[in-house]
């Protein structure tokens, strides 16, 4: 008789969520969580059950789908666009009321703030420049408190700028959009999608695993370098440079709160002690599979 699969609940069932999803359903029953009923109907096309509740809009009598055994929560869903703590989480632990074997919180690299380049690890002092970072830190600590009074192994996922299938800045090159020339461009690090789904799956399967980790792929490159690598990649002309000054004058908000800060990222405790082996060590491997939709 065959056992019965243990229970992993994904909130935020978007584009590291959905792949995630189908990865880990080769040995868990997973659900996912999603805002919009419209969603639902989309993953379940591929093969994913999931369920709407808008975090910003929980109705009275509202659950999750939960079982005593619940292997892992994984929370991969932003926390708002305003303020300075997370209440889409504040909303979601109070719903979770079976705690889980393992939970997992995606964070970002951000927290650490703005270095001039200089190299950061686990052990780094946080220290956020934008309210976004500030977000994230008021949502690591949240997850502290709340896996400490449930004894429930938390491992949280520090993750720079995501990229892959459908998240590399093709249209940008394609409309010849400028970009910061490659002397004055800061330091960014980058995950390619599959390994930070690799990363996710570690941090459920590898039961020494908990605290925080850092992932990116250990090749830390100016956004100007990287997006001159696709445009080679993808057969396209390098795009325009312009002058820092200049792209604070014309660059979008979000877009300079990126360019402003500059950091080395280390991945050493995410390769030796959670156990991700990375597929896309190589930035240009990396973008050349994303091109090919794999």
């Amino acid at each position: 008789m065959q056992a019965k699969r243990r229970h992993v609940f994904i909130a935020g069932c978007g584009y590291v969520g959905q792949r995630l999803a189908l990865r880990l359903q080769a040995h868990y029953d997973v659900t996912g969580l999603v805002r919009s009923v419209e969603r639902v109907t989309e993953l379940e096309r591929v093969g994913v059950r999931a369920l709407a509740i808008d975090l910003d809009r929980v109705r009275p009598g509202a659950t999750i789908p939960e079982r005593l055994d619940q292997e892992a929560i994984v929370y991969l869903t932003p926390p708002p666009v305003l303020g300075e703590s997370d209440l889409r989480l504040d909303r979601f632990l109070q719903l979770a009321s079976v705690p889980p074997h393992t939970f997992v919180y995606m964070s970002t690299t951000g927290v650490y703030g703005d270095t001039a380049g200089a190299a950061v690890d686990e052990s780094s002092t946080v220290q956020p420049r934008t309210d976004r970072a500030r977000r994230r830190i008021s949502a690591e600590e949240m997850t502290r408190v709340w896996c400490n009074e449930r004894r429930v192994r938390r491992v949280v996922l520090r993750v720079p700028g995501i990229y892959g299938p459908d998240r590399l800045p093709l249209e940008r090159l394609r409309h010849n959009e400028p970009v910061v020339r490659e002397r004055e461009a800061g330091i960014n690090n980058r995950i390619q999608v599959d390994d930070l789904v690799e990363a996710c799956t570690r941090a459920i399967t590898n039961s020494e695993a908990r605290g925080v980790y850092n992932i990116t792929d250990g090749r830390p490159l100016s956004s100007t370098t990287f997006i001159n690598l696709v445009a080679k990649v993808a057969g396209l002309p390098p795009p325009p440079q312009v002058s820092m000054e200049e792209a604070q004058l014309t660059f979008s908000p979000e877009r300079l709160s990126f360019l402003n800060e500059s950091r080395r990222v280390s991945n050493e405790r995410m390769l030796k002690h959670l156990g991700v082996v990375l597929k896309y060590a190589d930035v240009e491997a990396g973008i050349r599979a994303s091109l090919t939709g794999r």
